[in-house]
């Protein structure tokens, strides 16, 4: 197994993505920290992983408060150890273009979606450069690498994910610590119906979406965290500061 007596903390871990993620991991052998703000969920993610014969523990933490952060990270290496961090949560905003976007948005977005990251990344680092050794997954976005139109918050934070990450892989490389990326394309998850459903038709937005795609469809979760598992396990041992793209095609 690929993380077999490893231990992955995942962020925004109770659905989409970040659930896809606690799942696949703990299928690898991997004793998962589901995290979330989500207390409910979360603990039912944990649950449901240790039901199926995983082990996974369940920790409340809001991300954009970097002090809960590192207690919490403090806490879950002293007493389970740390090996792999995945940034995963993450949150949007209504299409908008950039100057009718106001202020409130633009700053709850960078809170979660960059802030966020830093606050993992700065809690994390001085375990895993100390022990010598683990893997830190940021989740971009197709956004990491496009300006998408009515999107420049988003756009912005997730640029800054990527840009982030290169930096870390260059300073915590030389400690056996590597950093790296995953840039997904649209996939099917709450945080993307909630963007269909602010459109005018929700079903024609679909279509129109799907029809940019060459597989001419969506992600499914999975599928995201099948390349995020690889970026965390040890087959991806000479990947480091790379922003793994997983669209489908679409920016091909």
């Amino acid at each position: 197994m690929r993380l077999e007596d490893k231990t992955v903390v995942i962020t925004g871990a109770a659905a989409g993505i970040g659930q896809a993620t606690a799942e696949r991991c703990a299928e690898e052998g991997a004793h998962v920290i589901v995290t979330d703000v989500d207390t409910d969920g979360g603990e039912e993610v944990a649950a449901d992983i240790e039901a199926d014969g995983g082990e996974a523990t369940f920790y409340e933490l809001d991300v954009t408060d970097s002090e809960e952060f590192h207690a919490v990270i403090d806490a879950i290496a002293e007493k389970h150890g740390l090996d792999v961090l995945v940034n995963n949560a993450g949150t949007g905003h209504p299409g908008g273009s950039l100057e009718s976007l106001e202020d409130e948005i633009r700053d709850f977005v960078i809170d979660i979606n960059i802030k966020g990251v830093w606050n993992g990344c700065h809690a994390a680092l001085p375990h895993l450069k100390e022990q010598g050794h683990g893997a830190i997954v940021n989740v971009g976005s197709l956004a990491s690498i496009l300006g998408l139109p009515k999107q420049a918050a988003y756009s912005m934070s997730k640029g800054a994910v990527l840009n982030m990450t290169r930096a870390v892989a260059s300073e915590a490389g030389p400690y056996g610590v590597r950093a790296n990326t995953v840039c997904p394309g649209f996939t099917e998850t709450s945080l993307l119906d909630q963007f269909l459903e602010r459109q005018d038709d929700p079903e024609k937005a679909r279509k129109q979406m799907i029809a940019q795609y060459p597989l001419k469809r969506l992600a499914e979760p999975e599928e995201i965290a099948d390349a995020i598992l690889f970026l965390a396990s040890e087959e991806s041992s000479f990947v480091n500061g790379h922003g793994l793209v997983v669209d489908g095609g679409f920016s091909a």
